[in-house]
């Protein structure tokens, strides 16, 4: 899988975007020379440590230091950054996919060789075969950038000089975690309950399929009956439920006080945590 919007400034460059990995013509690519490598490095890049994905696009902010050489200019029109995610190897002989943003970075000086850069990352579902996230691909990712000078070349030039091109991409700068995003109900029930009398709660458990752009049944899962008396605002747990083939889940506990019943589920390594809304019981 590989997943790129690709530095938008670039994108409209077919031969610049060999730098990043993509198709160029042949014979194009062939007369174009090869890339130098540009004397920048990339370091303190910030994501957040896990990102939960529904079942539309979102987006998580990065930023990043870019350190440079003095001839190297962060804040020219024909430079660009961007940061990315990978799986597998930066070297790409196991990568199993990539994800970039939709835009460059923007890039502010903090010195004659240091800039700060800021750019998103765009996570899209809906399966490899649309070019976006599929099931497989929840979990953890690994953080890296790139950048690309054009040292006073058109981009938008049909014959660029790649010899004049310098390039650098650098990985294992942090990690990520991709994660399904998870969705919990709970319903108590009769309202009002007598004291003593049995008090059974339902709900059910799903998460996002980033293939069918649904939510769906999350099936053996260890999920954990808590109870809020009112007045009160914690939580304590009562017992720990499975979920169903289908996600659903379903006990019984004894009426003893007024307080909220709710449902929560820890999370996975694929799947975000959640918990239910409280479920208010009138106990009489």
């Amino acid at each position: 899988m590989r997943i790129r919007a690709t530095v938008a400034a670039v994108s409209a460059v077919t031969g610049a975007l060999a730098l990043t990995g993509l198709a160029v013509p042949a014979a194009q690519a062939a007369d174009s020379g090869t890339p130098y490598t540009l004397d920048v490095s990339f370091s303190n890049f910030k994501i957040a440590s896990s990102v939960k994905v529904g079942t539309g696009s979102v987006s998580t902010k990065v930023s990043y230091t870019l350190t440079h050489d003095s001839d190297v200019d962060p804040t020219a029109s024909d430079f660009f950054t961007d940061p990315f995610l990978y799986q597998g190897s930066f070297d790409g002989s196991d990568s199993s996919g990539e994800i970039f943003g939709g835009d460059p970075a923007t890039c502010t000086v903090t010195s004659a060789t240091t800039a700060t850069c800021t750019g998103t990352i765009e996570l899209e579902p809906g399966g490899e075969d649309e070019g976006g996230l599929g099931n497989a691909d929840a979990g953890t990712w690994k953080g890296a950038a790139e950048a690309v000078d054009f040292n006073g070349q058109d981009p938008n030039s049909n014959n660029l000089d790649f010899s004049k091109i310098g390039y650098k991409d650098q990985g294992g700068l942090a990690t990520t975690k991709l994660l399904r995003l998870a969705k919990l109900t709970a319903n108590a029930s009769p309202e009002p309950v007598r004291k003593g009398r049995t008090i059974t709660v339902t709900g059910k458990l799903t998460r996002a399929n980033w293939e069918t752009l649904k939510y769906a049944g999350y099936s053996g899962q260890s999920v954990k009956l808590q109870f809020r008396k009112k007045g009160s605002s914690t939580y304590t747990t009562v017992k720990t439920v499975t979920s169903s083939s289908t996600g659903g889940l379903s006990t019984t506990v004894t009426a003893s006080a007024d307080g909220y019943y709710r449902y929560s589920f820890a999370g996975t390594a694929t799947t975000s945590a959640v918990n239910a809304t409280g479920d208010f019981i009138d106990v009489q």
